[in-house]
């Protein structure tokens, strides 16, 4: 299983780059929605992917999609949870920032989600019953993002909220104010993905 790649670009196409390793080169799939993330001057890249093999008639091809981040190969795997969306149609689909898809998904904007390449209304509706409610810490990803050390916080919910939000480029003293924020509003908060949640939904209402 192939868990991440850095190398050298050495050719870019509309959906992937070409990956150089150690003399291999590897052509890694981008969803359009990074790859407008992807700086047109980088000549290096590093990337977390996803490793999957695809079957064609009586052979399987590995396949290799590349993200930014952990956090955006996590939305693309509950993504993919939903009936009738595979890796391959996934990564056509995801054609619109992450924030901007997981926004119409918390909204059940069914229209943005049928503008989505590959995806109909039926889809569109299948999206939103699996998915509402559970997105809304990927509407708060910024541009490009970049791996940096977690703080400590008050608690172990705290702590893997405020790991997240530093991974998202947020500052840490606006990150904890939001934390705090957040768990002011709903003090019942189980876990990180429900605080998460609820930052979400309190920078949507400013």
């Amino acid at each position: 299983m192939i868990c991440s790649i850095a190398g050298k670009i050495k050719q870019r196409k509309e959906n992937s780059l070409l990956v150089q390793v150690n003399g291999f080169g590897y052509e890694v799939f981008i969803p359009q929605g990074i790859m407008k993330c992807l700086s047109q001057d980088e000549t290096e890249c590093e990337l977390v992917t996803f490793h999957y093999h695809q079957a064609d008639q009586n052979k399987s091809i590995p396949i290799l999609i590349g993200f930014m981040n952990e956090i955006e190969k996590e939305f693309f795997e509950k993504f993919i949870t939903v009936s009738g969306i595979g890796p391959k149609a996934a990564v056509k689909a995801i054609a619109e920032p992450i924030p901007d898809i997981a926004k119409a998904i918390d909204c059940a904007d069914i229209a943005y989600l049928k503008s989505l390449p590959g995806i109909g209304m039926q889809r569109a509706r299948e999206i939103v019953a699996k998915l509402q409610g559970k997105v809304g810490k990927f509407g708060l990803i910024r541009g490009v993002v970049h791996k940096e050390k977690a703080a400590s916080a008050e608690s172990d919910i705290e702590q893997e909220a405020l790991a997240v939000l530093l991974q998202l480029q947020y500052k840490k003293p606006e990150a904890q104010m939001m934390i705090k924020n957040a768990i002011t509003r709903n003090p019942d908060i189980k876990n990180s993905e429900e605080l998460l949640n609820e930052v979400y939904k309190q920078r949507s209402n400013q």
